[in-house]
């Protein structure tokens, strides 16, 4: 799984280790997805590093094309720059929208043709967001990102349904990661998130776990192309 060194993405790897997966962690940061692998190990799982930038198409696909066909994606790694309309600039959009849409494509093609090859019927994942069907105030290249990503796993889903290759997509609201907690300082942009969040809470990471481990597995076998919206509530409104 892609951004795995922290956050959502080491959460979901122990709880894919935890229901019996071998899993990959997959990041920039050596020294986390190494430190995560081995806590992974240390709990009695099994777990390896493979470190990679995803934004890096060419070389992302020379390491997966290196390692063994795998029967999971976990289509992870992202970022935000929260910023009214008018003031996004070419380099926040190429930032925002290389990371989470064009790196999350490349990274599921990649993956998706080793799946095809050895002829795995596998399950691809994409952590997409309740911005993908809603939209947010400072968020006009999250939410592009996003909602582009939904679109991009209702197309696969159409493409990859011959081979027995699942795509879903897990939408949470927001989620206490290091990535941001730095918003909720501001204690007026909680006040408003926790009044749309209708169960009252931000999310955990533990949070997503169970979803993850339930598009991976057979439990979700006649899931594809849809969305596992875990937002509290958001949407409903």
């Amino acid at each position: 799984m892609t951004g795995a060194g922290r956050g959502i993405g080491l959460a979901c790897a122990a709880a894919l280790a935890q229901a019996g997966a071998h899993v990959t962690l997959a990041a920039r940061s050596a020294e986390e997805i190494a430190a995560g692998a081995e806590a992974i190990r240390a709990a009695g799982g099994q777990a390896d590093a493979l470190q990679i930038d995803v934004s890096d198409v060419s070389a992302t696909a020379h390491a997966l094309d290196a390692a063994a066909p795998f029967d999971i994606l976990l289509n992870n790694a992202g970022t935000n720059r929260p910023k009214p309309f008018v003031e996004v600039s070419e380099e926040d959009y190429d930032a925002v929208l290389g990371l989470n849409l064009r790196a999350a494509f490349f990274v599921g093609q990649a993956v998706a043709r080793r799946m095809i090859g050895a002829g795995v019927r596998g399950s691809i994942i994409h952590m997409g967001s309740q911005m993908g069907h809603v939209g947010g105030q400072r968020r006009s290249l999250y939410c592009a990102s996003k909602w582009g990503l939904e679109g991009l796993n209702k197309a696969m889903a159409l493409d990859l349904a011959p081979h027995g290759i699942r795509s879903n997509t897990i939408a949470p609201t927001f989620i206490e990661t290091p990535m941001t907690r730095p918003f909720f300082a501001d204690k007026a942009f909680l006040a408003t998130v926790l009044d749309k969040i209708k169960l009252g809470r931000l999310g955990t990471v533990e949070d997503l776990m169970g979803a993850v481990v339930f598009l991976a597995s057979d439990a979700s076998a006649l899931m594809t192309g849809a969305s596992l919206i875990v937002d509290g509530g958001w949407t409903a409104e």
